[in-house]
C-alpha cells in the first residue's frame, strides 16, 4: 500500500509517517518510481508506535522496545519480556515520575505566588 492508504487507515498522517521511518521504527520498500510500499504489518506497526508514544516513551525507547511488542490493531500493546526490557521501562517509569515531582514542585511555589496579595 502506499503512504496515503496507510495514512488513512492509521489516522496517522504522512509526515508522521516518513518520521517513523527516518526514526528506524517502521520499515518500507522503495518501488522503481521511488514511492514508498508498505505490507499489512506497517498498520499494526503505526498502532503499536503511537500506543508506545502516547504512553510517554521517546522514539529512542520505543526503536529498542518495539520488537518485544505484541498484539494486534486495536488492542493494547502487550510486551514479550526481552532482554533488559523490564529494566529499560522501569527506568523510563522512573524518569517520569521525577519529571512529575518536578513539575508538582513547581506548580505549588507558582500556585503561592498567586496566593499573594
Amino acid at each position: 500500500m502506499l503512504i496515503g492508504e496507510l495514512s488513512r487507515r492509521t489516522g496517522v498522517s504522512p509526515r508522521s509517517l516518513r518520521y517513523y521511518e527516518a526514526q528506524g521504527l517502521l520499515e518500507v520498500r522503495r518501488g522503481p518510481n521511488g514511492y514508498r510500499y508498505y505490507d499489512e504489518e506497517s498498520v499494526i506497526t503505526v498502532r503499536r508506535v503511537r500506543a508506545l508514544l502516547e504512553a510517554g516513551l521517546s522514539t529512542d525507547v520505543i526503536r529498542s522496545v518495539l520488537p518485544c511488542v505484541r498484539g494486534e490493531a486495536g488492542e493494547d500493546p502487550s510486551f514479550d519480556w526481552c532482554a533488559d526490557l523490564r529494566k529499560l521501562l522501569e527506568g523510563e517509569l522512573a524518569a517520569m515520575d521525577e519529571r512529575i515531582d518536578d513539575l508538582r514542585r513547581t506548580r505549588h511555589s507558582l500556585a503561592g505566588y498567586l496566593a499573594q496579595p
